[in-house]
């Protein structure tokens, strides 16, 4: 498709929509689908310029909302009441989605570094807010409850956004990522724990408070009771029927949210605790699959909702001054709660900073906490407004603050480092390496089932082949399992030469980076290689490369030994094919058992 075509295309969009706007203003009453096809229409629009100038969808869905909205756009929806009804079905659903993803199963398995985080994160930041508004009481003066909403929201972090920013940097299985996703799961806890205070604010005696809760524990058992005894029955017997699983599952949800509001709590609430009794049980994963479909549109329509709502900057200039200053404190504020508790458990810098930094944000469920409270008079319209603004500029600075994580991790990694912070690994991490044979850079699948090979066979020497081996990486849960195993491991950021000349590597054989480009953060094979030829100039290096043109640079940047995963797997596809295809069948039943036997058999450190 040209140039010239897409522009055209575009034009043709732009002067189509006022006529479904003009539609718009001739309906009576809530023509809820007809907005809502404005608002994806527009948002298409808009989310296909953004996409082409390389700019933030979620930018594009908040300018969808604020041209198409009321208040300072042209008004093609006009009537808050059709933007509320968008917006809380939209809540409803991405509240349930997120709670899919809360596993508590997961969360056991995750160490004391994710479980002290997620208890202590939020707590921390609320405390912070309590007393930064302490000091600056002349310029954010007590309103109400406003200064205990405003700490409660910039505690919180925006799990769809961080999701997704995540996920497309290949960075969710990382040890950083997989820190701040626990982290985003002990804040939907914490947020269950405000919501079920939040009615009896006001009047916060105890009974009603612990009612409060007995109400939240009692829906919770329901929930948990029906997704255990009843929901597996009915899945199984619709299995063959995908679109009645997407029903039932969305009934669930609305059902779990009606029980929610009869028992006097928030449906909102009722959605997050429907979503999480489904998480920890086998057919979740079918859940999510159909419901997942749904999350995008579900999602553009929630920040197009939240864009028609943007109060007038130009009518409130104090507030929105004072949200670009407490989005500034929030960045700050979220990192001395997440940096210092993972420092203090010796996780190094580098994966003490990162969370930090990927959840420097303001969270959806911040508007939803906020909205309740204005509803319950707990403050007012004010408040409110500054706390979109905070969620909008922070939305939107997420974006651009994950996008470069690695790189502000390393800027403020080297001001710790100035001001005489050192790295918190333990000190058997910085045994010395010199003499080890073979140094592997980087710990993911290639190089675990790599090493479960070595393991296989015993050196020719008298020394086992474990003790020739070195692995370099920054993931401690990983360091930790190799020691395990006797396998020396140290930590370090491979993509620095300095980090790699301390390890003491120069003396090395062979020296392998088996991750792939696309996993890799802040560095690539090529970088890689051109650092092990200054430093370990008599070493063979071998190194992964995801595609023939960059294997042919790779040998030509100096590589000894260049590999394409993909071809190791044909060769072995192709001998199944081959033996199926001559009908001998007692060469694949050979074939079979003894793959199988293998498979079976091998332990490794990463499955």
């Amino acid at each position: 498709m040209s140039s010239f075509f897409k522009a055209n295309l575009l034009l043709l969009s732009f002067c189509i929509f006022p006529f479904f706007a003009s539609a718009s203003g001739q309906t009576e009453g809530n023509n809820l689908i007809e907005h809502v096809g404005i608002a994806i229409f527009a948002a298409a629009v808009l989310g296909y310029l953004a996409h082409r100038l390389k700019q933030p969808l979620l930018l594009a869905y908040l300018i969808t909302g604020v041209i198409i909205g009321p208040v300072m756009g042209f008004g093609f929806i006009s009537e808050e009441s059709q933007v509320e009804t968008i917006s809380h079905y939209g809540l409803i659903l991405l509240l349930f989605l997120i709670g899919l993803e809360i596993d508590f199963k997961k969360l056991k398995e995750s160490g004391k570094s994710l479980l002290f985080t997620g208890l202590l994160q939020f707590p921390i930041s609320v405390l912070l807010g309590l007393g930064f508004f302490q000091l600056t009481s002349m310029w954010f003066p007590s309103i109400g409850y406003s200064h205990l909403y405003l700490a409660v929201g910039m505690a919180l972090s925006s799990t769809a956004i961080v999701v997704k920013l995540l996920y497309g940097k290949f960075e969710l299985g990382t040890m950083a990522g997989r820190i701040t996703l626990g982290v985003l799961v002990f804040q939907d806890i914490w947020a269950i724990i405000v919501l079920g205070i939040q009615p009896n604010l006001e009047n916060p005696e105890i009974t009603q408070i612990a009612l409060s809760f007995v109400k939240g524990g009692f829906l919770v058992l329901l929930a948990v009771a029906g997704a255990k005894y009843l929901l597996p029955k009915i899945f199984h017997s619709i299995a063959k029927l995908p679109e009645l699983l997407l029903l039932i599952s969305l009934g669930w949800c609305f059902l779990v949210c009606g029980l929610a509001n009869a028992l006097g709590l928030s449906v909102e609430m009722g959605a997050l605790i429907a979503g999480a009794s489904i998480a920890s049980f086998p057919y979740n994963l079918d859940v999510v699959a159909k419901v997942v479909n749904l999350r995008d549109f579900f999602v553009t329509l929630f920040f197009v909702s939240l864009g028609m709502q943007i109060p007038n900057p130009m009518e409130q200039p104090l507030i929105l001054l004072g949200a670009l200053a407490l989005s500034l404190f929030l960045i700050l504020s979220r990192f001395f709660s997440v940096w210092p508790v993972l420092h203090f458990l010796k996780n190094g810098n580098r994966v003490s900073i990162l969370p930090a930094i990927n959840l420097a944000q303001m969270s959806e469920f911040s508007l939803v906490i906020a909205s309740l409270g204005v509803g319950f008079g707990h403050i007012d319209r004010s408040v409110l407004s500054i706390i979109i603004f905070i969620f909008v500029f922070t939305s939107i600075g997420a974006t651009y603050l994950i996008k470069g994580n690695d790189s502000i991790q390393k800027i403020i990694s080297k001001t710790l480092s100035k001001l005489g912070i050192k790295e918190t690994h333990s000190k058997d991490e910085d045994e010395n390496t010199d003499g080890k044979d073979v140094v592997i850079l980087g710990f993911h699948h290639h190089a675990s089932s790599l090493l479960a090979d070595f393991l296989e066979v015993e050196d020719d020497a008298d020394r086992n082949i474990k003790d020739r081996i070195l692995v370099i990486d920054f993931n401690p849960v990983v360091l930790q399992k190799l020691k395990d195993q006797g396998i020396s491991a140290s930590y370090g950021d491979i993509s620095h030469l300095d980090t790699l000349h301390h390890m003491g590597i120069s003396k090395a054989k062979v020296v392998i980076s088996s991750i792939p480009d696309s996993i890799l953060v802040g560095t690539s094979n090529r970088k890689i290689l051109q650092h092990l030829r200054h430093l370990c100039k008599e070493a063979q290096v071998a190194v992964h490369a995801e595609n023939l043109e960059e294997a042919k640079k790779l040998y030509d940047e100096g590589a000894d030994f260049v590999f394409v995963s993909r071809f190791y797997t044909s060769e072995k596809l192709k001998r199944y094919s081959k033996i199926v295809l001559e009908d001998n069948d007692k060469e694949f039943l050979d074939f079979i058992l003894k793959e199988k036997e293998r498979l079976f058999a091998r332990a490794e450190i990463l499955d």
